[in-house]
């Protein structure tokens, strides 16, 4: 596998409706591909590639699934991975315009259900970490072993501005019209700079996340009552300087969960697994074995 080159970009290419990840150069991304598939109602786009034990990752609320191309490619070479751009992000349908965290852990089900997904390893960050403990513990029976990654759900404390941009307030009256203007700015962008890289295009239900999880007090959906029911291998992964979900969260989950690992990066913010590539990928593969 060639490594990638300073300022080369990955890209999507579709070529009679099979589609492959290239590294912008016309090089394979390892064995990665994008696919499609009908969940639901909903058309939902993922990538995956590589072969073994099956692997799903589900990505950040400020994300989609191409934000974890690079550890897809370290962790395809021990896994079959799976990584969705969850229902109104990236490439995916959206559900609605109004998130409902309880809709997401049914779309993970159905999700690998389709995929004939009986059991198998998950990972999820930030927004999706708290899909994924959600799901391990209504499908405790699913899942082999279960990775949080500054995962919300496991304390009240959250960053001031996404506490903030939560209020009501600001979804009701300048939802529409900051939409407007961000499908603009995206439209532009894409046409006169990156015409053939995909990129995320706003959508309401991103701009809904904050109000249906959290107040001006902090998160409203905390699941520390229910952290000793989760009987499934779990290992915690933090920065130590995450600004957005406070490390103290990991300590305090690790101390609930019965059987839990934590490992925190000393010089790593919110998004270890894109800072960190390397490392983390063989922590994982560490853990997940």
């Amino acid at each position: 596998m060639n490594k990638r080159k300073s300022g080369q970009k990955w890209q999507l290419h579709v070529l009679g409706g099979c589609d492959f990840v290239s590294n912008g150069a016309g090089e394979m991304a390892s064995n990665l591909r994008s696919e499609s598939i009908k969940v639901g109602e909903l058309d939902i786009r993922y990538l995956t590639g590589g072969q073994g034990d099956p692997l799903v990752v589900l990505h950040g609320g400020g994300d989609s699934g191409k934000t974890w191309l690079q550890n897809a490619i370290e962790l395809s070479k021990y896994y079959s991975i799976y990584v969705p751009d969850l229902p109104g992000f990236g490439l995916s349908q959206s559900m609605s315009d109004n998130f409902d965290l309880s809709e997401y852990v049914i779309f993970v089900e159905d999700f690998a259900h389709n995929l004939g997904l009986k059991q198998f390893y998950l990972v999820g960050h930030s927004l999706g970490g708290g899909i994924a403990l959600h799901y391990a513990l209504k499908f405790p029976q699913k899942i082999r072993r279960l990775v949080l990654v500054s995962s919300i759900c496991l304390g009240k404390e959250i960053a001031l501005w996404a506490r903030v941009l939560s209020h009501p307030i600001f979804y009701r009256l300048l939802g529409g019209a900051a939409l407007s203007i961000l499908k603009a700015v995206s439209w532009l962008v894409r046409l006169s700079y990156a015409p053939f890289e995909i990129t995320n295009s706003p959508s309401l239900v991103r701009m809904s996340i904050g109000k249906s999880i959290m107040t001006l007090k902090g998160q409203t959906t905390v699941l520390l009552s229910q952290l000793s029911e989760l009987l499934v291998p779990t290992l915690l992964v933090w920065g130590a300087k995450d600004s957005i979900v406070p490390v103290s969260h990991a300590y305090a989950a690790a101390q609930l969960i019965p059987d839990c690992q934590v490992q925190v990066f000393k010089s790593c913010g919110h998004s270890v697994y894109k800072h960190k590539v390397h490392e983390f990928s063989q922590l994982l593969v560490k853990f997940l074995g």
